[in-house]
């Protein structure tokens, strides 16, 4: 059972082409629902918060709808002990006010046992710190991918985070006989978030890192056209990665391989008209491939063929798992289900199976799943 009204109703019953074609148009002063309440006293609901503002909607939608796949087919499973999942999302313009709103509509909601699948990054940062009407809200499987320190024991973590992901794709390309590479962010504050992960995965390793400017940030802007390394890691959103790659110069007969981290949508890269010739995209994945042959991952596809008019990706894959994990947690709770017995077995930290998909922790800290890439070719074809 979905109850979604979302902040951009625009978005809402797109396929994802036309949603492209709309996506300059959203506009980020729209206001929140008010509320959300349960259909009924039998009902149990859970939460999703998400950034659908322009620099994220790439991430959110895709996640949004592998969640919305995940959670009708608990229900028409018979949901959770018997009793149907009342799926509440808030679609958010990603700002302050608007995420302390949705916590807090989240919050009021007695029916509302915890928060799932928040995404993106950002906003399950800023979700991780907002205080909740009531009774404490478990934040479960958030897209929360930077480095976080959880204080409150509140936050559950999934995925492999950012500095799994760069130390993977450093590793592979050191693998490889890679001796060298160049790294861009695409701004100031994830320069300053990940460079100690990127200088300490490439001192492990043994590979000579140069940091270079985006095309038009001042001296850096011939650098940024035309790269000193012919393999370069970006540290960015699909945004921020097309407009460099549409900018990016190469000599004659010149390669280069722009390796991308979990943020950044393959899909939507090249349906906003892919990369120029000589480059690929290689992006690091913090779920199985999607043509992968784990129960969960087939599950995904089968779901998503049903329900909606989508190709699978690995965000919506991301946002499946992020459901079925949260699904598992609650159908594990002994006793009744309220946000305090679903927090207390939360910290007890069970290893789940969730279709092949393990989570696990050991000293109280997550077994960081596999890393998986997928490329995007110049010639616009998707591998992995």
């Amino acid at each position: 059972m979905a109850d979604s009204r979302p902040l951009l109703p625009a978005v809402r019953g797109l396929s994802r082409r036309q949603w492209l074609g709309c996506a300059g148009a959203l506009g980020a002063g729209a206001a929140l629902p008010a509320g959300a309440q349960g259909d009924a006293p039998r009902t149990l609901a859970v939460a999703q918060i998400a950034d659908m503002s322009a620099a994220h909607q790439d991430v959110g939608r895709d996640f949004l709808t592998g969640s919305r796949a995940a959670w009708q087919e608990v229900n028409a499973r018979g949901g959770i002990k018997g009793r149907p999942v009342q799926h509440l999302v808030f679609e958010t313009d990603g700002s302050p006010a608007a995420l302390r709103t949705a916590v807090q509509a989240a919050g009021a909601d007695s029916a509302c046992l915890a928060l799932s699948g928040c995404v993106a990054d950002d906003a399950a940062a800023a979700i991780a710190t907002l205080p909740t009407t009531g009774a404490p809200l478990a934040q479960i499987a958030p897209w929360l991918l930077r480095q976080y320190v959880d204080g409150t024991d509140t936050v559950f973590r999934v995925f492999p985070d950012y500095q799994a992901q760069i130390a993977h794709a450093l590793k592979s390309l050191a693998n490889i006989g890679v001796q060298r590479l160049s790294v861009l962010f695409a701004d100031s504050r994830l320069a300053q978030q990940h460079q100690p992960s990127v200088a300490q995965a490439a001192a492990a390793l043994r590979l000579q890192v140069r940091t270079i400017a985006p095309p038009g940030a001042g001296t850096g802007q011939a650098a940024g056209r035309s790269p000193p390394d012919a393999l370069l890691l970006f540290i960015g959103g699909t945004p921020e990665l097309h407009g460099f790659v549409r900018q990016l110069q190469l000599p004659a007969g010149g390669q280069c391989y722009v390796i991308a981290l979990a943020h950044v949508n393959l899909q939507v890269l090249a349906q906003l008209g892919g990369v120029p010739r000589g480059v690929s995209v290689i992006a690091t994945q913090a779920v199985p491939a999607v043509t992968a042959g784990l129960p969960v991952v087939r599950a995904y596809r089968d779901a998503l063929a049903r329900l909606y008019d989508e190709p699978p990706s690995p965000l919506g894959l991301a946002g499946f798992i992020a459901a079925r994990y949260t699904a598992e947690v609650l159908a594990g709770v002994s006793g009744p289900l309220t946000r305090a017995s679903v927090l207390a077995a939360l910290r007890q930290r069970p290893t789940v199976q969730v279709g092949g998909f393990s989570v696990g922790y050991q000293d109280g800290r997550l077994v960081t799943p596999p890393v998986t890439q997928t490329m995007l070719s110049a010639h616009g074809r998707i591998v992995g």
